[in-house]
């Protein structure tokens, strides 16, 4: 009967924050939609719209061909012998793997939640039909567009008690780029640029411009600093360059980000999202990180699954892991050290995060369980840079901050 109501509890749990931490492991079951509706008031994140690649249609097979010539066996390809850098990419591998399986088996045996996460659909209908936004950044007129928002009061009944009518006491027309936009409100706010709709989450900001305008987010004053900042850099990789998702960018043109300077006089703690290519690792351990001067304290892993709970692929696929690693990282202050930072129990390594996946190289919602792990930077300034979407109470820039948060993507309570 115990057994029972703790069961019950941790779904009521994930129900609420969308986050379940999985007994015997090191690990944490999130649903990216429930814990970004968090920070919503009047609008929440369509699962159809989150989940869409869930719902992609397959293409059918081709039918088959009688032909002699394509009936010819393929020659089986004979396994090469990996060359340095892939080995020791494989000794990564082996190594975390067993964190991995067992985080994978502690899921599976969480069948109340998985129940949960069976209709990712949530009831919102089918996946919207709606073509994407244009991108802001790639408008020929960008510098001169200017966001509208209208910031909202209060909802009064129509005429003969018919539908409520949103009152909006304020308009605010601002420069779109290279200008930090401000939601200062505890309330969804809508904005408009050019002729799509965005909706802005409360106690939210964004800076949107290229990389030769992010000197501007120094502040001032150390003291005003970031506490926690989250970077997911552009990679270069051939899977973005072939399907035009995003313009990448060069590994070298991120030894110049300034993270030094946008840190807290305290310090901060550093989140960088990395691919599996061990020529990358290799750079960040090796040259980005000490250019930084941040130190590199643990290791997660993002564990991507399907909706049932099943990998979306095999463990084990060289080329193609099931997962992607965030690298969390030390840039020491002038005042604390790193144990008087972080309180007194380090940041654990190894730390599985398991979600079913977005859109493509769509990151879960990590901020609140960044915080979790270094309390003292709790209620401290957080920055998200190469956000493609804003967070209540973060700092979002990037050339599209506000690639996510299109009203398409969104629906009223």
């Amino acid at each position: 009967m115990e057994d029972s109501n703790a069961s019950g509890s941790e779904v009521a749990a994930f129900l609420d924050t969308g986050i379940c931490r999985l007994k015997d492991s090191n690990a944490v079951f999130i649903d990216p939609v429930r814990v970004l509706n968090r920070s919503y008031t009047r609008f929440r994140v369509s699962p159809s719209a989150y989940y869409c690649r869930a719902f992609e249609s397959k293409s059918p097979p081709e039918p088959s061909v009688s032909s002699n010539s394509r009936k010819r066996k393929r020659k089986e390809k004979k396994p090469r012998a990996l060359n340095d850098r892939e080995q020791v990419a494989d000794r990564r591998h082996q190594a975390v793997r067993p964190f991995l399986l067992k985080a994978h088996e502690s899921l599976v045996g969480a069948t109340e939640v998985l129940e949960v996460m069976s209709n990712l659909r949530g009831g919102f209908g089918p996946s919207t039909s709606s073509p994407p936004g244009v991108e802001l950044a790639q408008v020929w007129q960008a510098p001169l567009c200017e966001i509208c928002l209208n910031f909202h009061t209060r909802d009064i009944a129509g005429e003969d008690g018919g539908s409520p009518i949103t009152q909006c006491h304020e308009q605010r027309v601002l420069p779109v780029f290279n200008n930090l936009i401000v939601n200062e409100t505890g309330d969804d706010v809508e904005a408009q640029v050019l002729n799509s709709r965005y909706i802005l989450p409360p106690n939210s900001s964004f800076y949107m411009s290229d990389m030769g305008q992010i000197h501007n987010l120094i502040p001032a004053e150390p003291d005003c600093g970031f506490n926690i900042i989250v970077v997911d850099p552009p990679w270069e990789n051939g899977s973005a360059r072939q399907k035009s998702r995003y313009k990448t960018l060069p590994n070298r043109y991120f030894l110049s980000l300034p993270i030094k300077q946008l840190c807290h006089t305290d310090g901060a703690l550093v989140a960088l999202w990395v691919t599996n290519r061990e020529k990358l690792r290799g750079f960040v351990e090796n040259e980005l990180f000490p250019a930084w001067g941040v130190a590199h304290v643990a290791t997660f892993f993002w564990l991507k699954v399907k909706a049932d709970g099943s990998l979306i692929c095999d463990l084990d696929l060289f080329h193609h892991r099931p997962y992607e690693c965030l690298l969390v990282g030390i840039c020491h202050g002038k005042v604390m050290n790193c144990k008087q930072l972080l309180g007194s129990e380090p940041i654990p390594d190894n730390q599985i995060i398991i979600s079913v996946p977005g859109d493509y190289s769509r990151k879960p919602p990590i901020g609140g369980l960044l915080q979790e792990y270094a309390p003292r930077l709790k209620g401290g300034r957080c920055v998200e840079l190469f956000a493609r979407e804003l967070a209540a109470g973060w700092v979002s820039w990037g050339n599209e901050p506000l690639h996510f948060q299109e009203s398409r993507n969104f629906v009223t309570e």
